[in-house]
C-alpha cells in the first residue's frame, strides 16, 4: 500500500486550516488528506514550524531544500520519493499518485484506526 508524505511550509497549526482566514486550498488540501486515509493509504503531515526535525531526517527532503529552497514547500512523497513539489495537488492528483480511483466511496474503518491529533492552534 502507498504511503504518502506531506512536508509543509511553516504554518501556525498542523494543517494551515486554522486562524481569521483560512486558505480555501489548504483547507480542499486538508479534506483530500482525510479522504485518502480513509481509502486505507497511509498519510503523514509534518510543518516545518512545529516538526522541524522530521525535515531534517529525511535526505530527500533536505536535498530538495538545499537545491530549491523554501520554494519546495509543500513537498509530496510518494513511498520516499517526490511526487510534486511547490502546490498542494488536488484530490484527483492525489488519488492518481496513489492508484485510488478519485469518486470511491469513504471505506469505513474502526475508529480506533484513526489518529486523534493533539495540537494547540493560533
Amino acid at each position: 500500500m502507498a504511503t504518502i508524505e506531506v512536508f509543509d511550509p511553516p504554518m501556525c497549526c498542523s494543517s494551515g486550516v486554522c486562524g481569521p482566514s483560512v486558505d480555501p486550498a489548504l483547507a480542499r488540501f486538508s479534506s483530500a488528506l482525510h479522504w485518502l486515509a480513509n481509502q486505507r493509504i497511509t498519510v503523514e503531515r509534518f510543518n516545518l514550524a512545529q516538526q522541524p526535525q522530521a525535515f531534517a531526517a529525511s535526505e530527500v527532503v533536505k536535498t530538495a531544500l538545499k537545491q530549491y529552497g523554501n520554494e519546495c514547500l509543500p513537498l509530496i512523497l510518494l513511498n520516499g520519493a517526490v511526487v510534486s513539489k511547490g502546490c498542494y495537488p488536488t484530490r484527483d492528483e492525489l488519488a492518481r499518485l496513489a492508484g485510488v480511483e478519485p469518486d470511491q466511496p469513504v471505506q469505513a474503518r474502526p475508529a480506533t484506526q484513526l489518529p486523534v491529533i493533539q495540537t494547540k492552534c493560533c
